[in-house]
């Protein structure tokens, strides 16, 4: 054939060439084909974050571990993987469309929208992370298990923020509230076999509905507030009222102190008045000269200067030193004894 004449060619002119299998082979490859589905069927692995349920013309036969297992090939035996490792979350009021360092969520208000005890409106979102603890109650026992897992959050999340207010709600319940719901969710889940462990309810976001939030934010600003000088006026009272107590306390032990000083000085001077006057009793004149002494010790070394004359003599001449600063008048005198002050 020419080269011209592939331009008349159409496509129902091709023709495949007629290859000849050995009759041995033709017959093999169904049966490779079936060992290979076999062998497909029979080995399975479980990996370490779950367990295998296997079941026999679809009853409950027995659980797997992980590794590599073998079974029945299918339809006899299947196996079901269960994550009894992983924590498993689900997601109420919200649904995160992209788990980034940025993350975007969607808001579902039909099931965060609650109504409180003091019949107000609450917008509440949580997360609920769980494990599975027991997979053949899980598996076998509760039909629709994730559907009905789910019913069951939003039951009890209702129930416990329909007993409280809308302030216990939104601001110091919260804590009260995720504990509350994690063990009557618990129970509950007990209660229906479910085979599922609560691990954590989070309150993700509480808010009242958007209508009325920015009111609400006013009110719970105005409640901060009044907190706050309610605080201040309490920290002050605890740093002045005891102040004043302990200068109070002060106070009175020095009067106390001045009253026992003052006792004891009068008494101490009215014994030794007394002792003194029963000495003067018993010597007058020897009391009377030992006092005069006594008081001349000391008042004489404050006298910056002295002068002793002898009582005896006459006809002394006063004369005025007119030399220093601090000029003192002098009397000579034939028996005078003149010593500078101290």
């Amino acid at each position: 054939m020419d080269k011209g004449d592939f331009g008349n060619l159409r496509m129902g002119d091709f023709r495949p060439p007629n290859i000849k299998l050995p009759s041995g082979v033709t017959s093999l490859i169904p049966a490779a084909i079936i060992g290979l589905w076999v062998l497909w069927s029979t080995v399975y692995t479980v990996t370490p974050e779950e367990v295998g349920v296997v079941l026999t013309f679809g009853e409950y036969t027995s659980v797997s571990e992980p590794g590599l297992h073998f079974k029945l090939p299918a339809p006899v035996q299947t196996v079901w993987k269960v994550p009894v490792q992983r924590q498993l979350k689900e997601e109420f009021g919200f649904r995160t469309v992209s788990a980034t360092v940025r993350s975007q969520f969607d808001s579902v208000n039909e099931e965060s929208a609650m109504l409180t005890g003091d019949l107000n409106v609450a917008v509440v979102e949580w997360t609920t992370q769980y494990r599975v603890s027991d997979p053949y109650l899980y598996m076998f026992k509760v039909r629709n298990i994730t559907e009905t897992f789910r019913d069951m959050n939003e039951a009890v999340m209702r129930t416990v923020v329909g007993d409280r207010s809308v302030t216990e709600v939104l601001t110091i319940g919260r804590q009260e509230i995720a504990s509350e719901v994690e063990r009557r969710l618990q129970e509950m889940c007990d209660q229906y076999e479910t085979g599922i462990r609560i691990e954590q309810i989070v309150l993700q976001d509480v808010n009242p509905p958007d209508p009325v939030r920015p009111s609400f934010n006013e009110v719970n600003q105005a409640q901060q507030e009044r907190e706050r000088m309610i605080n201040d006026a309490r920290a002050q009272f605890n740093r002045e009222v005891p102040a004043a107590r302990g200068e109070a306390l002060r106070a009175v032990e020095q009067a106390e102190g001045y009253a026992v000083n003052r006792v004891n000085r009068s008494e101490g001077d009215a014994a030794r008045f007394q002792s003194v006057y029963e000495a003067y009793r018993r010597a007058p004149e020897v009391t009377r000269r030992r006092l005069y002494l006594e008081t001349m010790l000391e008042l004489l070394p404050s006298v910056r200067q002295k002068v002793i004359v002898d009582q005896d003599i006459d006809g002394l001449l006063p004369m005025i030193n007119l030399q220093g600063e601090f000029a003192q008048p002098v009397y000579p005198a034939a028996a005078a004894i003149r010593e500078q002050g101290q």
